[in-house]
């Protein structure tokens, strides 16, 4: 059976963080687990060619206080940087590695991916985003108009979707409507509230800026109830009666924890968050959380932190069990 002193579960930019701070610690061998074929498949995935990638999240500075670090730029350039991290300190990343389970023998871990991996180690870290997981809406989407449904923005458009709605009230509604915008759509934003609270200054400058021009139409203060399949594409049927067909539908919700394979592990969740200490040491020890999983409102530089943080708390408590190993 294959060893390592760590096991990072998810090859984000929290997973990737966690490699890097402990291979400059000098512990080896790092394996990061990775369920897709390529890091940072949330960033590839749902973030457009060109979007922001904010080092400073919703008017909050987060200081960076371990060595992966960087500043606004585009997602290009983001995911650059993490390939450049990747190669300098030669992480071991395994990609189409989804793990389905960890489990706890003495004072180790055996973490089971893909088809037949199976690997001990002394420390596992789970550093999945919520954002791997998107929120769905409450109603049932029929399987017909699946082709027509979007959880969140993607990075390739189909050209023939002229006429979109955009559900949400968040930042990533908000750039996925002017992204949507910018490609030709008539695009429409529909909104449970009667106003945007939720919205950083950019983003809501370039949304008001775009509504004037005349390439977003706000829906305020609608709710949906259900859609369903319609000869020229989707319908959806708001609440107040009204009943309007559009090429397709994008769903900007947020994310949610990942809780069935956390409690699985024996993590103890409250409310809808796991438990951890200063260091996101769960209530299992050996067994730490990075990045979204550990803040309310996360950022990509408090991912980076919370990186830092949880190799500062390895180090602290469990060099004597790294060093004599599973």
């Amino acid at each position: 059976m294959e060893k390592a002193k760590i096991v990072v579960v998810g090859a984000g930019p929290a997973g990737i963080a966690v490699a890097v701070e402990a291979k400059a610690a000098g512990i080896e061998p790092v394996v990061v687990l990775e369920r897709s074929d390529k890091p940072c498949e949330t960033i590839h995935k749902f973030y457009h060619p060109g979007k922001r990638v904010d080092a400073v999240y919703r008017k909050v500075k987060v200081e960076p206080i371990g060595i992966c670090r960087f500043d606004t730029c585009s997602k290009e350039e983001f995911l650059e940087l993490m390939e450049q991290y990747i190669k300098d300190y030669q992480l071991d990343i395994r990609y189409n590695q989804e793990v389905h389970k960890i489990e706890k023998t003495n004072d180790c871990f055996r973490i089971h991916a893909g088809k037949d991996t199976v690997i001990e180690a002394p420390v596992v870290v789970v550093a999945i985003g919520i954002f791997g997981r998107p929120n769905r809406p409450r109603y049932v989407l029929p399987k017909e108009v699946r082709d027509r449904i979007f959880l969140g923005t993607q990075a390739e458009i189909p050209e023939h979707f002229k006429k979109v709605l955009v559900v949400g009230g968040g930042d990533s509604a908000a750039e996925t409507a002017c992204y949507l915008a910018d490609k030709g759509a008539q695009v429409f934003l529909s909104y449970r509230r009667p106003k945007f609270f939720r919205i950083n200054e950019t983003n809501l400058a370039e949304l008001e800026k775009r509504v004037q021009e005349g390439k977003i139409t706000l829906m305020m203060e609608t709710d949906i109830e259900g859609v369903e399949p319609a000869p020229e594409g989707v319908k959806a049927n708001f609440k107040d009666g009204r009943q309007m067909v559009f090429d397709a539908i994008f769903y900007c919700l947020g994310g949610s924890t990942p809780e069935n394979f956390l409690r699985a592990a024996g993590v103890e969740v409250e409310g809808k968050r796991p438990k951890v200490d200063e260091y996101y040491e769960t209530n299992v020890p050996g067994l730490f959380l990075a990045g979204d999983l550990v803040f309310e409102k996360g950022s990509i530089m408090a991912a980076f932190n919370s990186a830092h943080k949880v190799v500062e708390g390895i180090k602290m408590r469990y060099l004597e069990r790294l060093e004599r190993g599973c």
